[in-house]
Formats: C-alpha cells, sequence, structure tokens
C-alpha cells in the first residue's frame, strides 16, 4: 500500500465458496453475460430496422436496453476474471471508478423510465397534442438528461471522495464488485459525502420515482374514465413499464439500505442480491418488452421463424 497516494487492494468477499464452485460460477455468469447481450441487442436491433417501430416509446425502450448492456459490460469482465482468480481483488482507484459507472448507467434507467411514464402520459391523456409535445428535440432532451444528470452526480459523489482523501481502514469489501458497499471501507465518512449521498439518493432515484408514479396514476383515471379501448391500450404499453420499475425500485431499496445494515445482513442473502442485479434484471428487461410490447412481440415472432428456416 502506498499510504501517500492512499492506493491499495480491496479484497471482494462476496462470494460463496468461491474455491469450491469457481467453475460453476464462471459458467453461470459467462453464459448470462452472452444472454444479456444477445437478448437486449436483438430488441434494439429489430427497434432499429423496423420504421413502425420508430416512435418515441420504442427509441426509450430501445436506449433502456442499451443501457443495460452498457451497464453489464462494465461489470461482467471483471467478475468473470475475478472468479477464475486465486483472490478476487481490485485496486482502490479501480474501486472508485467501477463505483462511478454503477452509480451513472444504473440511475439512468430511472430517467429513461422517467421519458417513457411521459410519452404514455401525452399518448393517453393528450392524444392530439402528442405529435406537438413528442417532437425529436422533445426526445433528445430526455435522452441527454437520462445519462448526464446521473453520471454528473457519480462524479461529484467520486470527487468528493478523492478531494476528501478519505483513509481506507479496511480491505474486505463484503460484495462482487464495487458500489454503495465502498462506504464501509472507509475509516470515517466525510460529512459533505453523506449530505451529498443523501441529496443524490432524492434526486435521481425519489424524484424519478415520485414522477412515474403520479403519472401512471394519472393514466389510470383517465383509463378508468375513459372506453374499453383506452383501457386496452393503457394495460399493453403501461404494464411493462410498471414491471420493470418495481423491480428496479427493489434492487435499489437493497443497494441504498445494505450498508444501514452491513453487519447484520448473511453472506449468502448478500450474495444472491447481487446475482439479483447482475444477472436477473438485465434480463429481465428484454424478456418484458419482447414478450410484453404487442408490436415488438410480432416482429420478433418473425425473426425467429426467419432463424429457424434457415
Amino acid at each position: 500500500m502506498d499510504d501517500e497516494l492512499n492506493v491499495t487492494y480491496i479484497v471482494l468477499d462476496g462470494y460463496v465458496e468461491l474455491g469450491k464452485y469457481k467453475y460453476v460460477y464462471f459458467f453461470i455468469m459467462f453464459i448470462s453475460y452472452i444472454l444479456i447481450i444477445c437478448c437486449n441487442l436483438t430488441i434494439v436491433y429489430l427497434i432499429w430496422i423496423h420504421k413502425n417501430l420508430h416512435e418515441p416509446m420504442y427509441i426509450f425502450i430501445a436506449a433502456l436496453l442499451l443501457n443495460c448492456v452498457l451497464y453489464s459490460t462494465s461489470i461482467y469482465p471483471k467478475l468473470l476474471t475475478d472468479i477464475l482468480s486465486d483472490k478476487p481483488v481490485i485496486s482502490y482507484p479501480a474501486c472508485l471508478f467501477q463505483f462511478f459507472i454503477f452509480y451513472f448507467i444504473g440511475p439512468s434507467e430511472f430517467f429513461l423510465l422517467v421519458a417513457m411514464a411521459y410519452d404514455r402520459y401525452v399518448s393517453i391523456c393528450k392524444p392530439l397534442q402528442y405529435p406537438t409535445i413528442m417532437t425529436k428535440n422533445t426526445i433528445i432532451i430526455f435522452l441527454g438528461s437520462a445519462w448526464f444528470v446521473p453520471a454528473l452526480h457519480s462524479a461529484v459523489a467520486v470527487t468528493l471522495l478523492n478531494s476528501a482523501k478519505v483513509k481506507v481502514c479496511h480491505f474486505y469489501l463484503k460484495g462482487i464488485f464495487c458500489n454503495n458497499a465502498i462506504y464501509t471501507l472507509h475509516c470515517a465518512t466525510p460529512k459533505p459525502v453523506t449530505i451529498f449521498g443523501m441529496f443524490a439518493v432524492f434526486a435521481v432515484v425519489i424524484l424519478p420515482m415520485l414522477f412515474i408514479v403520479f403519472t401512471y396514476t394519472r393514466i389510470l383515471i383517465i383509463a378508468y374514465r375513459s372506453c374499453k379501448e383506452v383501457k386496452k391500450k393503457a394495460a399493453e404499453t403501461c404494464l411493462p413499464h410498471l414491471l420493470v420499475l418495481f423491480s428496479l425500485t427493489c434492487l435499489c431499496v437493497y443497494d441504498i439500505s445494505i450498508v444501514r445494515i452491513e453487519s447484520d445482513f448473511p453472506k449468502t442473502a448478500r450474495m444472491i442480491m447481487a446475482l439479483q442485479i447482475v444477472l436477473y434484471h438485465p434480463l429481465f428487461n428484454p424478456l418484458i418488452y419482447g414478450l410484453k410490447m404487442k408490436e415488438i412481440y410480432k416482429h420478433l415472432k418473425h425473426l425467429l421463424r426467419q432463424v429457424k428456416m434457415t
């Protein structure tokens, strides 16, 4: 360890019996990574090549699935390397970088869900104004904000940690990658870091969630008062977004609370939740949108028929 630079190596101590099950872990992770890439990019490809899917809702879905690919690519190569190593370690600067990527790409999903919620709100509640509201510029603003705002918050958090020159007193991270648990490594968390962390949670998680809940509540009220066709449209297009939001919210609650209950959370349960984040959720999104969105499912079936014929 170089004390001047505060550079050290952190042991990723979140695996359960890694020596015994390393090849099982590697096989599961490798297959999952291939599936995540293939499933997400297949839906993106379908949206790209079919002109009837060149609508704001599908563009936001494509952005969400690309976000999953970026997220998985920032996590999986290191995971696969760690599993095959004798002792999974990561340097503290690399851990900070992984922390930055995790809290840049992860919250972006909330903002993309905000864009989808607003798109559905305008489509169902203000159908006549839809073409004038959901313009190309509106889509660009939503997409830009979805990545810029979380990136800014994540960069400020990492900058605060670096500028405060926090000391690392613990060298075992109870996880398989660097997320919120990085704060447990420090001797003490500086007050500015804690305050900004609370602000960031409010700005990039709670506010988007409140907006989404409010928007879908309005949609449900309008749909309930409308004809059967509007109810059907609302159910078909809003249900997948709500399922993804519920899944993401559960994982987010775990990630935020894990530091508070750090000493009482069993290692096996901790690893199961970590696997939920890296395995289940990136695969859940393309399955939901591929099977539940009628237009995407239609093109997906056609693509699978073509593959079978060849």
